[in-house]
Order: structure tokens, then sequence, then C-alpha cells
């Protein structure tokens, strides 16, 4: 059995979603329970294990994750139990269009913005500095970061650097397929 977890990370709407998705049809099994269903804001759906919430308080269900793939919000990486290894495919996109999209589900849900859009911008890059470091020394942890914006402007390049960090076990074409234009709304 494969002992090492695969972790999908980035901020929320960075595009970890479809990068679930993507490695699902790839041949990847995902450790998720549906319990948030597709909306507007995820027509494809979310592909969160409910747990992964918690685990700041209770991590030994993670052990359940080893030869799977699970979810985890940046923020959360910090909460994985050092004694597995893991391997994350961090998701990036532009600030601009996370906030933007941030605000677009904010509103839909009829809430308000939880900061101004510079503030955010300056909070969520110290917390990918903060992220980026963390991982660098990290013995136990192997990054592939992936540009959701280039899954849009360069495909190939980015699933070049996915199949490469997966040794090419992965089925390309399959993946490609789920790359899907009409979701990427939020461009900047």
């Amino acid at each position: 059995m494969n002992q090492i977890i695969t972790v999908v990370s980035g901020l929320p709407r960075s595009g970890t979603s479809m990068m679930m998705k993507m490695l699902q049809a790839g041949g990847m099994e995902l450790l998720v329970d549906d319990i948030r269903t597709a909306d507007e804001d995820n027509p494809k759906g979310y592909f969160e294990y409910e747990k992964v919430k918690r685990l700041h308080k209770d991590s030994s269900w993670i052990g359940d994750a080893r030869g799977k793939t699970l979810k985890v919000i940046s923020l959360q990486l910090f909460q994985l139990p050092s004694r597995y290894q893991y391997r994350v495919v961090f998701m990036q996109r532009t600030l601009e269009e996370i906030i933007q999209s941030q605000n677009a589900m904010l509103k839909r849900l009829g809430r308000k913005a939880a900061a101004e859009d510079q503030e955010t911008r300056i909070l969520f890059a110290k917390h990918l500095a903060k992220v980026t470091s963390w991982l660098a020394q990290k013995k136990n942890i192997c990054t592939c970061r992936i540009s959701f914006n280039g899954m849009f402007t360069d495909p190939e390049r980015e699933m070049d650097r996915l199949t490469s960090f997966f040794n090419h076990e992965l089925d390309n074409g399959k993946m490609l397929q789920i790359v899907d234009q009409a979701l990427y709304r939020k461009r900047c």
C-alpha cells in the first residue's frame, strides 16, 4: 500500500477543487465525504472531507488518507502530523482573482467581504510567504506548485509539471478534460 498522503492545498478559491477533480480523473483515489455539495460557486463539487476542518483538534484519522488524495486549505497545512510522508500539490492563483472570487461567493451567500481588498491582499501574501517557508523546511513533505492561471493559458506546461511530480503515473488526457474555461469566471 502507498504510504504517502497526497494533499491538494492553496488559498480558498485558488483552484483546489478543480485539482481534486483532475487528480481523480487521472487515476488518484480521493478521501472525500461529499457533505459540502456542489453549488453555484463550485458547480462540479468541493471534494472536501469534513474531518479536515477539525485537524487542529483531532488528527488521529489522518493515517486513513495514506495512498489517497485529500484537500487541506493552506491555513491548515501546519496541522498535518509530522509522522507521515506527504506529497503536496499547492495551487497558486493571482491574489486579485482569489479576492474577486471570494467576494463574489460571499455576496451570493448574503455576506459582506471580510476586509478591504488591499488589506486582504497583504494578509494573503504574508500567509503565502509563511506557508512557502514552512513547506521548504519540512523533510516529510514534497511540494509541487501548480498555477491555476497556467492551467488555462498553458495547460501543457502545468500538466508536465504535475505528471512529473507523480512520476508520469496519471492520465494526462483525462485530467485536461476537467479544465473548463466556462468556470474561469474571475480573470484579471
